[in-house]
């Protein structure tokens, strides 16, 4: 499971911004989203490096922990 914090994530509009992103790179992505706490955690096949390059070119760059 990759947890990240996206703090651009502030709406709904951002949601779903990140979701589709993180679904174009792994179809059967599970993401759940911690909106107020600007958290998603990801289950993906999907490599770290790739979704977090996907997250930073769409805008939304994870804060590094």
């Amino acid at each position: 499971m990759l947890e990240l914090t996206l703090p651009d994530m502030t709406c709904g509009h951002c949601k779903a911004t990140v979701e589709k992103t993180v679904l174009a790179l792994d179809g059967q992505a599970e993401l759940r989203f911690d909106l107020p706490q600007h958290r998603v955690a990801i289950q993906t096949r999907a490599s770290e490096a790739a979704v977090r390059a996907a997250l930073t070119e769409e805008g939304y760059p994870p804060a590094d922990a």
